[in-house]
């Protein structure tokens, strides 16, 4: 089973976390199910960009990206090449990092 490696974060995340994730299994829920109240305002539709997350490592097996996700991930805070909307992407057969950016669309953290 694929293991993601969650990079700390101040507020939802702050020691990181190394998780196991079914194949299949969505980044957001992954995080959810393990207790990373990722921020996924859209109720996990793919209409919004608070789920980003930044892979760092293992982006290539993630799920293909559509159309719709891309036209997403232009609203996010902090886009980079590896940028994937957390709910939408589908964890393959390979071990992930990824980073939760400090900011989303909706919340600001100060810290």
């Amino acid at each position: 089973m694929p293991k993601i490696t969650v990079l700390p974060h101040a507020v939802l995340c702050p020691d990181g976390a190394d998780i196991d994730a079914p194949e299949g299994t969505s980044i957001c829920d992954a995080l959810l199910d393990n207790h990373i109240e990722i921020e996924h305002a859209c109720g996990k539709c793919g209409a919004c960009s608070t789920c980003h997350v930044i892979v760092k490592k293992g982006y290539d097996s993630l799920s293909e990206m559509s159309e719709k996700e891309e036209d997403m991930l232009d609203r996010a805070w902090g886009l980079t090449a590896e940028s994937r909307l957390s709910c939408q992407a589908k964890v393959g057969d390979e071990d992930l990092t990824v980073e939760i950016p400090k900011y989303t669309i909706n919340l600001v953290s100060e810290r």
